[in-house]
């Protein structure tokens, strides 16, 4: 048993092998966790359908040895000219009997075996599609299909924000202040599952992971001394306003330091006023500063097209054309988002080749739904400690169905001074009551939000 996949076979099969045995599942043996292993990576090399003869070696070396049968003898053409491939993608849309039974024994005993099983498929599945110079989206996907599969059976427990003071986002989750170096650095899945915890934003969520899994292979390869695919680490970021987009540029940025792409991981939020000044040489100065402040993170610009809006002369080209050389020479060690309506960053990311050539991945985020927005005034009222009653519900419902959803809706920004006036609202209700109960002070009304909607 040899070549690039054993040592993340034997991890899977030696560590799921404890955990067994610490469970007393001794009925499963080796045998079957290593075929456990086998159809891992098989499901991630048939996503493509590419089976090259580099993939299908690394297979044979790693599971020839284990299964025995008729793979000790066979080659590459031997398994494209059969049928151990077929069918075997939709393994990452089905949870298997192991991972159940782990699953099962987790929510019996207290134990951590579904989490093993999650964090040593993920590094399996990884190094498998590291095996091509390009991963292809295929093979991504189907490790996010995996991914997501396995954490519907066993949900990883929900993170708690790191110590540290926190602001709360528009989309109504905690989040930490900006990191010093000695911060510890959190968990990739951690901060992916915050991530998923966040209300709605499922395309945005999907292009995030696809990302991070792609560095994340590039980074397996660069560690085996492979040749790796530069892939950049700047992005535009287009949608309404309070749509997440600094919520995501925050976790983002922490999955960054995850991935070692860059050092501290914190996020710096700027617009054209803290980039450009009113006199010449002073717009590349005060942009050096700000850009230099977010290395070691994300520089977060928010409607960066305007520093494009004033002509050749103004001095917001300046500060691109400072932008454009400061982002190559801190490109080891800085990730840049720049953020707006999606038509304006279509023509701002054209006005400077370097832009053009430097934000290639674009990340829509969508406008809330009715739905999801309840949901987001849900959370924040869990945050503060209030409990909209039904009715309060149904009239906060009423409210956002009412609002008009052109250009420039607010979102998540509309639902946080809904509830803030709600809030006000409730005040003004219990001010009249002489000693009112807990859940007189924690019960929010219909007539509060009506109240609220009209101010």
């Amino acid at each position: 048993m040899s070549g690039p996949l054993e040592p993340e076979v034997a991890a899977f099969v030696g560590g799921l092998r404890t955990e067994l045995a610490d469970l007393g599942g001794r009925s499963i043996t080796e045998a079957d966790l290593g075929l456990e292993a086998a159809d891992l990576v098989a499901c991630v090399l048939a996503a493509d359908g590419r089976l090259t003869d580099d993939e299908l070696l690394a297979y044979l070396g790693a599971f020839a040895g284990r299964l025995g049968g008729s793979l000790e003898r066979a080659t590459p053409a031997d398994l494209r000219a059969g049928s151990l491939f077929d069918g075997r993608s939709e393994w990452a849309s089905a949870p298997s009997a192991l991972l159940a039974v782990l699953a099962e024994a987790d929510r019996t005993l207290g134990t951590g075996a579904a989490a093993t099983y999650r964090r040593l498929g993920l590094a399996l599945a990884y190094r498998t599609a590291a095996l091509d110079r390009v991963p292809s989206p295929a093979e991504i996907g189907a490790i996010d299909r995996m991914r997501h599969t396995w954490e519907r059976v066993a949900p990883p427990p929900r993170p708690e924000a790191p110590g540290g003071s926190t602001t709360t986002t528009g989309a109504g989750v905690a989040t930490p202040a900006a990191p010093s170096p000695a911060d510890p650095v959190r968990p990739l899945e951690e901060v992916l599952a915050e991530l998923d915890a966040l209300v709605g934003l499922a395309p945005v969520k999907r292009e995030v992971r696809l990302l991070v899994d792609l560095l994340r292979i590039g980074h397996l390869r660069a560690e085996r001394g492979l040749p790796v695919v530069e892939t950049s680490h700047h992005l535009v970021f287009t949608g309404n306003p309070g749509t997440g987009k600094t919520t995501v540029a925050r976790l983002l940025g922490q999955m960054y330091r995850s991935l070692e792409v860059v050092s501290r991981g914190q996020l710096v939020e700027v617009d054209r006023s803290r980039l450009v000044a009113g006199y010449i040489g002073q717009t590349a100065i005060r942009t050096r500063e700000v850009i230099e402040s977010a290395v070691g993170g994300v520089l977060l610009i928010d409607e960066a097209y305007a520093l494009a809006r004033g002509g050749d002369n103004d001095f917001g080209r300046e500060a691109i054309d400072t932008l454009v050389k400061l982002m190559e020479d801190h490109r080891a060690d800085l990730a840049v988002i720049a953020a707006g309506y999606p038509e304006e960053m279509a023509a701002f990311v054209e006005t400077n080749p370097g832009l053009r050539s430097r934000f290639d991945r674009t990340v829509h985020f969508p406008d809330y739904t009715d739905d999801e927005l309840v949901a987001i005034f849900e959370r924040l009222g869990a945050k503060q400690r209030y409990l909209p009653t039904p009715d309060a519900l149904a009239a906060v419902r009423t409210t956002i169905a009412a609002v008009e959803r052109g250009r420039g809706f607010g979102n998540a920004r509309f639902v946080r001074n809904l509830f803030e006036r709600t809030i006000a609202a409730h005040a003004s209700r219990l001010v009249t009551i002489e000693a009112p109960t807990d859940e007189q002070l924690t019960t929010l009304e219909a007539d509060d939000v009506r109240a609220a909607a009209v101010r």
